[in-house]
């Protein structure tokens, strides 16, 4: 099977040619081109390219992601319809089926989250086979030993500092600059699962590792648009925060999204980020391919 081409985030919607000019393209479009949580600026989730149906020849189909827009009377409800690497790989095609235009219309609105998630998780997934085959050794082996945990980061990430129970991890550019921090810390009740709880320990952290230049300019949490949620990452609970940093007393700041969870055995909280420094630049799939490496976590030996 030859393998896909396109870049990350790189969406082909293919419809018939009357398609374009109908309130379900607007429906699709209003879904595909909607913001990015947690970013400082709007920015959407893909690149959309567009093709009639009449010319999806051989070379379009070798896209890795692609929406097959399929409306007709033969449909006796709206369907979403998977397939992953079909003519190449890897490849994820998703077919929107509907009977009509106001059903398709209905239909994507109400799946908006689907949707977007769907090739979301299909590039989060294609990053992070990349990352098996190559990231970052010197990343793993501190992991390793300071947390008895694996993580799979990129190998650009070279700048490292280590504390007791801390390590940041940074490609130190000063455009697009990209980077990684864990800590830990005792586990004491459910309150860890709080955005109370969650802001006021990442403030005092990140204070006292990652100083500004001067002793009055340190980094802390925003806390206007603050998201948070739950999700399971290789069986663990996980309490998910994305929204922005900021350095107090000077200009820089920028997204970062955070996992925490609780190894009960260890009676500890374990807390993963990735954040990214990027100015006057695009940032979400800067923020996207770093977030993948939050989803290769893996606990090794048992440790404190």
């Amino acid at each position: 099977m030859p393998s896909s081409s396109g870049r990350p985030y790189e969406l082909l919607v293919v419809a018939d040619q009357t398609f374009w000019n109908t309130p379900s393209n607007k429906a699709l479009s209003d879904v595909l081109c909607s913001d990015v949580p947690g970013l400082p600026q709007s920015e959407s989730p893909f690149r959309v390219m567009k093709a009639s149906s009449a010319h999806s020849d051989h070379i379009l189909k070798l896209v890795r992601s692609v929406i097959i827009v399929d409306i007709g009377k033969n449909y006796t409800k709206p369907k979403l319809k998977y397939e992953s690497n079909v003519f190449a790989a890897p490849q994820q095609i998703l077919t929107i089926q509907a009977p009509d235009d106001a059903s398709f219309v209905d239909f994507v609105k109400k799946n908006a989250q689907t949707i977007v998630g769907a090739f979301t998780h299909f590039e989060m997934k294609c990053k992070i086979d990349v990352l098996k085959l190559c990231h970052s050794q010197q990343i793993s082996h501190y992991v390793d030993s300071l947390f008895g945990c694996d993580i799979w980061l990129p190998v650009e990430l070279h700048f490292l500092k280590t504390q007791t129970n801390f390590l940041w991890a940074s490609t130190n550019t000063a455009s697009a600059n990209q980077n990684f921090v864990m800590y830990s810390y005792p586990y004491s009740d459910s309150r860890t699962f709080s955005k109370k709880h969650f802001i006021t320990k990442r403030d005092s952290v990140m204070r006292k590792n990652i100083p500004g230049e001067w002793k009055y300019i340190y980094m802390s949490t925003d806390t206007v648009g603050l998201l948070s949620d739950t999700c399971r990452v290789n069986g663990n609970l996980v309490f998910e925060v994305r929204g922005l940093w900021r350095m107090k007393g000077d200009f820089m700041g920028g997204p970062f999204v955070s996992h925490v969870f609780v190894d009960k055995s260890r009676h500890r909280v374990y807390t993963t980020e990735i954040f990214v420094y990027s100015p006057d630049k695009l940032k979400s799939n800067l923020v996207r391919g770093l977030e993948a490496s939050l989803y290769t976590l893996r606990f090794l030996s048992k440790k404190n």
